[in-house]
């Protein structure tokens, strides 16, 4: 029986093939695109005109067609649950890989004998090929493996038991009737946040004054937040925090390189 390899983003998926080309393996990698740690997901398995509503409030990208590529995602996975093929999850210990497990098992639990999983953590994380930073969380996602770590984790695929893909699917059931707005991961636990919390943490690492928007995202990023907060997701929320006249932008807003920010206390009275 054939293989079908689930990840949580292109670059994981980029890492993989790879990995199953030196393997020698023809077998196909889906990857799952959406950031399932952020934003609403109230529906998302209905109709996907909530997270592709989301996701264009966070690009600021009116003309990229979110929904049509959410509608092709879901495709994707329904041809996934349709097919025979075994299914194998890469996960690290991250909130959105974990949720990604998550929702793989809700699709496929009448179906267990299919599903399998890799797991991967911090402490696989050596070799100069990876050379991550180690964070203080140990968030970790299959994406900040090269392919040379993913090729020697290949054997370590088992089966997940149905007792446990029960479980599973229960907790993805639950994550989405919370519908918070982040959801983080510590201790094999999801807790619920807001992005207010994120928008404090910008502003704890701000100093007076004009000074480059990417080094105050980096801190926020390299945080211990209990997820992995992309670029992305911090250009949306300084862009927020300007509209609302907590903070002063310039520059293009949709870069990072020659955008600049200043938290100074007069630019965060109301215009």
């Amino acid at each position: 029986m054939s293989t079908i390899h689930i990840t949580n983003g292109d670059v994981a998926a980029d890492s993989l093939r790879k990995a199953l080309v030196q393997a020698g393996r023809r077998e196909a990698v889906l990857a799952l695109r959406d950031d399932l740690a952020v934003g609403p997901l109230q529906g998302i398995d209905d109709t996907p005109q909530v997270r592709a509503d989301f996701w264009r409030q966070v690009s600021g990208d009116d003309a990229r067609d979110f929904f049509g590529e959410f509608v092709a995602q879901a495709a994707d996975l329904k041809a996934v649950v349709d097919g025979t093929a075994h299914v194998l999850v890469w996960h690290g210990q991250s909130a959105a890989d974990q949720l990604t497990l998550r929702r793989v098992c809700f699709h496929l639990q009448d179906m267990p004998l299919r599903l399998n999983e890799v797991r991967l953590s911090i402490d696989d994380l050596t070799g100069e090929a990876s050379a991550p930073l180690r964070r203080r969380d140990q968030a970790t996602s299959v994406g900040m493996f090269a392919a040379d770590l993913l090729l020697k984790h290949l054997p370590a695929a088992a089966p997940i038991s149905a007792l446990r893909i029960g479980r599973l699917a229960l907790e993805w059931q639950e994550v989405k009737l919370a519908n918070a707005e982040l959801r983080r991961w510590r201790d094999d636990t999801f807790t619920s946040g807001m992005f207010a919390e994120l928008d404090a943490l910008l502003f704890e690492h701000a100093v007076d004054g004009w000074q480059s928007a990417g080094r105050v995202a980096a801190h926020l990023m390299a945080a211990d937040n209990g997820l992995l907060v992309s670029d992305r997701l911090v250009l949306w929320r300084l862009r927020e925090l300007a509209a609302a006249g907590q903070l002063q932008l310039r520059g293009q807003t949709q870069t990072w390189r020659s955008l600049e920010t200043n938290f100074a206390p007069a630019a965060r009275s109301p215009v």
